[in-house]
């Protein structure tokens, strides 16, 4: 009961412990949000190597350009240091939308289900439910978090892709990067939305003026590379002995998508770090104000004959638990509205990433400065004599 009385008198404390924490949990949790977006990036850019025919055609991402043959995927297949090359078609879900920031774009991605995935960061992408592809699986889809909460599917749902239905059988999860917005298919049918979907090529298909095959209809490869091979000189390989063909080397492709995301980096950077001096020194200033109030209080104590040390203990205890309580309530609101707007205005895309590094630290930094801001309050308090600080509490 005591204790409830003591944090009733430090409401108005609480409080703005509480706004501030949340301000700073709020925007560390998007600077957050970016960094795991850039790492997953960066993880799957560096796992594999990129190729793509030479061109321009509906493909998107990493692994898309012009139309990259049968014929060219063997060749790449027989450059010394390859392990293994997966045909893929990439295409934009809806060919109208921009084509800007294709990472976070929504794309189909067709899985050649006969090569095991080249990529040593992804041999396989995590499933929060359902299961992946089988063989010999058609009009089937395995769709990522984001997609999936953005249009209320779960598994067992039917998905309309240019007129085809297609059942969700798989969710991956949440991984805070590209795949979040992927629609994978079987390549089957990722080819037979390209052609759906591009005018020119059912042009070239009907004239019959290029042979050209099922297996021909790739936009890009991943390739994977031998243990102990440089994947940047097995690209460099692959470049000199495939002609007709556009490779991205994993680490030039690592800088690209770093630089083309560091001015929201820098931004996020250095709104977190002004959040953090801003909401530090409110922080401080309100403990130091709660504790000076007190005053009078104080001075009683001390012409009573209280000790410095028996009143220094008793602010600390004090302090610490009104910054522990604000902290956790300014954690708690900082949750209450990044969950809400994840869930209504931003459901096709997670805009905060609350991870245990965060809180922890939100939590630890406002009670080590709460702490410190009364203990400084305190020495000034009991600088003063105890009727001096009587007659300045009256």
């Amino acid at each position: 009961m005591k204790s409830l009385r003591i944090l009733r008198g430090y409401l108005f404390t609480i409080v703005g412990i509480a706004i501030g924490v949340a301000g700073l949990v709020a925007l560390g949790a998007m600077s957050e949000r970016i960094v795991r977006f850039i790492e997953g990036g960066d993880r799957f850019v560096l796992g594999q190597i990129s190729v793509a025919g030479r061109g321009m055609g509906m493909g998107t991402g990493f692994t898309a350009g012009g139309m990259l043959p049968a014929a060219t995927i063997r060749a790449i297949a027989e450059v010394p240091g390859v392990s293994g090359v997966q045909g893929q078609v990439m295409l934009p879900l809806d060919p109208s939308t921009s084509q800007f920031m294709t990472l976070t774009q929504e794309l189909i991605l067709g899985v050649d289900l006969s090569v095991p995935s080249p990529n040593r960061h992804y041999r396989t992408l995590p499933l929060r439910a359902g299961r992946f592809f089988r063989e010999g699986d058609r009009r089937v889809a395995v769709i990522g978090a984001s997609f999936a909460t953005s249009r209320g599917l779960d598994v067992g749902s039917h998905l309309a892709l240019d007129d085809e239905s297609f059942e969700v059988v798989g969710i991956l999860e949440r991984m805070l990067t590209a795949p979040d917005r992927f629609v994978m298919v079987p390549i089957a049918d990722a080819r037979a939305q390209w052609v759906a979907k591009d005018r020119l090529l059912r042009t070239v298909l009907a004239s019959g003026a290029v042979p050209l095959t099922a297996a021909d209809l790739n936009t890009g490869a991943a390739v994977g590379w031998q243990d102990g091979e440089d994947p940047d000189q097995v690209a460099l390989r692959i470049r000199e002995r495939v002609p007709g063909v556009n490779v991205q080397l994993p680490s030039e492709l690592s800088r690209l998508l770093r630089s083309s995301t560091a001015f929201f980096s820098a931004l996020l950077a250095g709104i977190g770090v002004l959040a953090f001096v801003i909401g530090g020194l409110s922080l401080a200033n309100t403990m130091a104000a709660a504790v000076f109030e007190r005053i009078r209080d104080f001075g009683v104590k001390r012409a009573l004959g209280a000790t410095d040390l028996q009143l220094g203990r008793e602010v600390l205890a004090e302090s610490l638990a009104v910054t522990l309580v604000g902290g956790l309530a300014g954690i708690g609101l900082a949750l209450g509205l990044g969950w809400g707007i994840d869930a209504t205005v931003a459901r096709a895309q997670q805009l905060f990433h609350f991870s245990p590094r965060l809180l922890g630290g939100a939590l630890g930094f406002s009670i080590l400065l709460g702490a410190a801001a009364a203990a400084y309050a305190t020495a000034r308090v009991i600088s003063v004599s105890p009727a001096e600080a009587i007659r300045r509490g009256a």
